[in-house]
């Protein structure tokens, strides 16, 4: 709601641009496995009942494939720019975004290598990585799924720390995110109602210990 939009031609420094990297890196392909593997230690550090432990993993993991998939079948249904491609369209590079999505892999990464006299290194090495459609955010839907399904379990024990700071978390993805070019904010509350909307599909169990 608070930060919109990135001015994505404006110098980043070091700093920003490892930090706001490290975040998606955080929730995105392959560092989302190092944030999986220490939410699953937790249950184990608490020690959890193996029932239990066993039922929350099979739980996260239903949520985690429902994401998935509910985010790459929307991608292909929307359609929806990146807003690094607009930028591309004002240096002139592309005619329009709808033109950047027409060409192939090899022409989409040439067109971004040539926005890289006038936009960071820090942004242009994602933009490689991500030459798919916006709506709705990967990201922000692993971090959401997060947040609902270990903020609930934190709660739950009135852990109120770890559940602030995963909320914490969570927001600092979406910014960077939105910093990086890669999504309009629109896609990230997209992305927080198809994560709620995830939630209830996976049943909740009574007995807690």
């Amino acid at each position: 709601m608070f930060y919109s939009q990135a001015n994505l031609a404006a110098p980043a420094s070091d700093v920003a641009g490892q930090f706001f990297s490290a975040l998606t890196f955080s929730a995105g392909k392959p560092g989302f496995l190092i944030t999986v593997s220490v939410l699953m230690a937790i249950p184990l550090l608490l020690k959890v009942p193996r029932q239990q432990f066993l039922k929350l993993g099979v739980q996260f993991a239903i949520l985690l494939v429902l994401s998935f998939a509910a985010k790459s079948g929307l991608k292909h249904l929307t359609e929806v720019p990146r807003p690094y491609t607009y930028e591309l369209e004002a240096l002139g590079i592309v005619s329009s975004p709808e033109d950047f999505y027409q060409l192939d892999e090899k022409g989409k990464d040439h067109a971004v290598m040539e926005a890289r006299q006038h936009v960071s290194e820090w942004r242009i090495q994602h933009w490689l990585g991500e030459t798919n459609y916006s709506l709705p955010s990967g990201h922000t839907i692993f971090v959401a799924v997060c947040v609902v399904f270990w903020g609930g379990f934190f709660l739950r024990r009135r852990h109120y720390v770890p559940a602030a700071a995963l909320i914490v978390w969570a927001t600092g993805v979406g910014v960077s995110r939105i910093w990086l070019g890669m999504h309009w904010p629109t896609d990230l509350l997209a992305s927080v109602g198809c994560a709620a909307l995830l939630y209830l599909c996976v049943p909740e169990w009574q007995s807690e210990s």
